[in-house]
């Protein structure tokens, strides 16, 4: 946990309490647990789990600052086993979280992991995106909507916008190589409302391995057509 640690108080500017490692620490076994009976990573090794699963979540705090000081409503948009969320969660509360994933056995998980580690204004939510983005308790209600989940980036702007406040941003997690996919993305940023302000690069501590943050801004609300119908996105991207 040391790594962890070192990057906590890194991107924080204070050495984490012994509650917070602790919680990360029943986090890791929860989710190790629940591996066992059903596939929420093919990462289990601890080290590796510290590395590519907790610190690249904690990572947009390096290109995001207003994450660490302000109190916002953020979305964390296929979630799977509870990632970039919980762990943004864990070491900056006062977000208030919604984990959002389309399969209900992993809601489940999350839900036992939001009760066992006790997070406030954090819930777990199942549904598809296309539906979930019309209903009106959610639909452009985030300040910030984040997504680690692996799609191009041109459906997964019509899945993430639709849920953004006007002035608020949607930033996804990419490998560093992502110039190809954002040209490809900039039509459907602009269609959706939103404009790629920038991109950030960054080296996870101690690895070779490189992260790339789209940050897309919501510049004006999305229009009533978007997004459409489930599956559409990703058969036709915009």
């Amino acid at each position: 946990m040391k790594k962890l640690i070192d990057y906590i108080n890194q991107i924080t500017g204070n050495e984490p309490a012994d509650e917070l490692i602790r919680r990360f620490e029943d986090y890791y076994e929860m989710l190790v647990e629940k591996n066992k009976v059903m596939n929420l990573t093919a990462i289990t090794e601890k080290d590796e789990v510290i590395l590519k699963h907790f610190i690249d979540s904690l990572a947009i705090a390096e290109v995001y600052p207003g994450i660490k000081q302000k109190k916002l409503k953020v979305l964390d948009l296929g979630t799977g086993a509870g990632f970039p969320g919980i762990p943004l969660k864990l070491v900056f509360p006062q977000l208030d979280m919604t984990l959002f994933d389309s399969l209900n056995k992993r809601i489940l998980f999350l839900q036992d992991v939001i009760g066992a580690l006790d997070l406030k204004d954090c819930i777990a939510v199942h549904g598809r995106a296309e539906e979930a983005a019309r209903k009106k308790e959610m639909r452009e209600q985030y300040d910030l909507v984040v997504s680690r989940a692996v799609a191009a980036l041109p459906v997964l702007a019509e899945y993430c916008i639709p849920f953004v406040k006007p002035g608020g941003y949607f930033i996804s997690y990419k490998t560093a190589d992502v110039n190809e996919e954002l040209s490809s993305a900039k039509h459907a940023f602009e269609v959706l409302g939103g404009r790629a302000e920038r991109v950030e690069k960054l080296v996870l501590p101690g690895s070779d391995i490189g992260r790339s943050f789209v940050i897309v801004k919501k510049e004006k609300p999305t229009g009533k057509a978007y997004p459409r119908k489930a599956g559409t996105a990703g058969r036709q991207p915009l």
